[in-house]
């Protein structure tokens, strides 16, 4: 159902009968686990990265922190969350870990998503979809603050509990109580604080810590195009959304400027080391742009517009990671990108929040661009004047700024010269074979990467999958652990052993390796996993000023946290392709996809290691899996 405003055009994306917050109030606070739990896991977590004697001298070290310093810091930590019931223990930590770091958000922190193509062709232009995806993204804004848009939930039994019946229901029951209603139904609701910085949000530069910034009342949006800078209002004075034609025109407008591209692109200042970009942002507002900055962190959005078409899938990939940093800026909540052949992406900054509220917009927009689009090819744009709507942001800029972009710009160069990305489609199975064999999916793409990196490298090494805590208030992540010794056993006899091991044998190690992982994605996504627990208490102990403790000291510690494989998946209708950068220099970044007859994946690394042969390596290692549950032999 769509409410209609007096302009005649639908506001709203959906209407739901249950507010959007109706269950935040009442959702479960994020666990701390027990002390000896997060030890237990944490060792389990470091046998197959060490040797015997390593391993002796890490459990010494696990087990004295666990019966001294550990046990009071877990202690005060537990206190401390208990005084500060409104949020969870991981919240502070979490914002301070993304904000306090220095090095670019670009590669280093912010991930893409890349938009499916509209499945009508001809609505793939780019003015068209622009306008449309524009169009949606205001309509989510505007159904999110006026509480219609549906809660976010996590349905176990939606034949009980994504019905009419439940929600008429459950909108009676107050606030302080409807989760437990919804959980009586195998439904669970997940929490939605971070959507309110969605829009009207920057992160801002600030010397040792950057700051988040929203301004609701901020009507106008920003686009960028040949590294030039246009905003324009889109919503009015009585806070209606401008009509998708009037939209469609500013756009058409600024598509057809002739300005050659900006000779000093400031968006490459947001790609900087955090430092050095918030001393020159200190240098712009002396300058005078105290007005167009501001114009910039309050706009609804970041829509960039490029001018070319995407080539293949490395291009897109390179185009929404990180593309021409004169024609985005990567300070704003995201990025909505969208090419000369109307393809779209999201490039999103990742302190504010996590996939989940990223992926609900993207989705919806996704829905409502494609299913009732504002606009059509034949549409005419309304004839407004455009010239004196849009306005196009100047800057002063002295010869200290202007140095500033070009040096900024060498070193964004630089660093993408050295990004490698690619990807494969494994075509002869996935998710439905997999089920089918009784084993989970997730656990077989990450013993493929396992078994991958074995072949290639000769070793395990920590590796890092990342796990929603949105079940919980003001949950983020948790850590799942998939390197284990199961899937260094099971890799280890598909790589080395083959000739050893009967087709049975090697079916057991499989199942085996599902069954583990399926207990720590379990764990983490009921906030018991280990890795933040530790990080909670890590920071505690060195807010105190005094030498950390031991068991933070050991290499073994380091190690566990210098994620070489760094994985991330999704699955949805609207995405096509997701991917980020390594996390660290010699690393691999995975991005992938469980589809229901295929697998997706997308690698990113830097010259020390090989992405492309990494992937043949995850390519065989599938199609061995695959083999060996349809019981075919498997050649080495």
């Amino acid at each position: 159902r769509r409410a209609y405003s007096s302009v005649g055009t639908a506001e709203f994306l959906q209407r739901s009968i249950v507010p959007t917050m109706h269950y935040q109030k009442s959702l479960p606070r994020l666990p701390i686990p027990k002390l000896e739990d997060t030890i237990r896991r944490y060792l389990n977590a470091q046998k197959p990265l060490l040797n015997d004697d390593q391993f002796r001298k890490t459990e010494e070290l696990a087990h004295q922190f666990e019966k001294g310093i550990g046990r009071e810091l877990h202690e005060q930590l537990v206190a401390q969350d208990n005084q500060n019931k409104h949020t969870s223990y991981i919240t502070g930590p979490w914002f301070d870990m993304y904000l306090k770091a220095r090095e670019p958000v670009v590669l280093n922190f912010n991930p893409f998503m890349s938009f499916n193509p509209d499945p009508k062709s001809e609505y793939n232009d780019q003015l068209t979809r622009a306008t449309n995806m524009t169009v949606s993204a205001i309509r989510f804004m505007k159904t999110f603050r006026a509480g219609y848009l549906e809660p976010e939930v996590f349905h176990l039994n939606p034949e009980k509990s994504d019905t009419q019946l439940f929600k008429k229901m459950i909108r009676f029951v107050p606030s302080s109580l409807s989760w437990f209603g919804a959980y009586m139904v195998n439904a669970y609701p997940l929490d939605m604080s971070q959507y309110f910085r969605l829009f009207n949000s920057a992160r801002l530069p600030k010397l040792n810590r950057d700051e988040l910034y929203t301004d609701e009342k901020a009507k106008h949006l920003l686009v960028l195009r040949k590294g030039n800078f246009y905003v324009f209002d889109v919503i009015d004075r009585d806070g209606n959304m401008l009509k998708p034609s009037e939209i469609q025109a500013h756009l058409k407008y600024i598509l057809s400027d002739n300005s050659p591209a900006s000779a000093f692109p400031l968006g490459y200042l947001s790609s900087e080391n955090r430092d050095t970009w918030a001393l020159l942002r200190k240098d712009l507002l002396d300058n005078g742009n105290e007005e167009a900055l501001r114009k910039i962190d309050s706009a609804v959005f970041c829509l960039s517009l490029d001018d070319f078409p995407i080539k293949d899938s490395v291009h897109l990939s390179h185009t929404m990671l990180h593309g021409d940093a004169a024609n985005r800026w990567y300070d704003k909540s995201f990025n909505l990108i969208i090419t000369k052949d109307g393809t779209a992406g999201i490039n999103f900054e990742h302190s504010w929040g996590d996939g989940v509220a990223v992926l609900r917009f993207q989705n919806e927009v996704f829905k409502d661009s494609t299913n009732a689009p504002a606009v059509s090819p034949q549409s005419q744009p309304a004839s407004v004047d455009s010239s004196t709507a849009v306005q196009k942001l100047d800057f002063k800029l002295n010869d200290a700024l202007k140095a500033g972009i070009n040096k900024a710009k060498q070193n964004f160069d630089a660093s993408v010269e050295g990004l490698s990305l690619n990807m494969i489609q494994f075509q002869e199975g996935g998710k439905e074979l997999l089920k089918q064999k009784k084993v989970s999916p997730d656990a077989v793409a990450q013993l493929a990467f396992q078994m991958a990196f074995l072949r290639q490298y000769s070793q395990t090494v920590a590796t890092y999958e990342s796990c929603s805590t949105a079940a919980f208030k003001h949950g983020r992540t948790e850590t799942i652990r998939p390197a284990s010794i199961h899937t260094k056993k099971c890799s280890e006899a598909f790589v080395r052993e083959l000739s050893k091991h009967s087709t049975e044998e090697l079916q057991e190690l499989i199942v085996e390796c599902s069954k583990y992982h399926g207990r720590l994605t379990k764990e983490a996504a009921m906030g018991q996993g280990f890795d933040r627990h530790l990080f909670g208490l890590r920071c505690l102990a060195s807010s105190k000023g005094t030498a950390l403790p031991d068991f933070y000291q050991d290499q073994a510690y380091a190690r566990l946290n210098y994620n070489i494989i760094s994985t991330s998946t999704l699955v949805s209708p609207a995405v096509q392709l997701g991917g980020f950068g390594p996390v660290v220099p010699d690393g691999f970044g995975v991005g992938y996809q469980v589809h229901d007859d295929w697998i997706g994946c997308n690698v990113s690394s830097y010259p020390t290691r090989n992405g492309k042969e990494f992937l043949q390596c995850i390519h065989k290692s599938l199609e061995d899996i695959f083999n060996v549950l349809k019981g075919k032999k498997v050649g080495s």
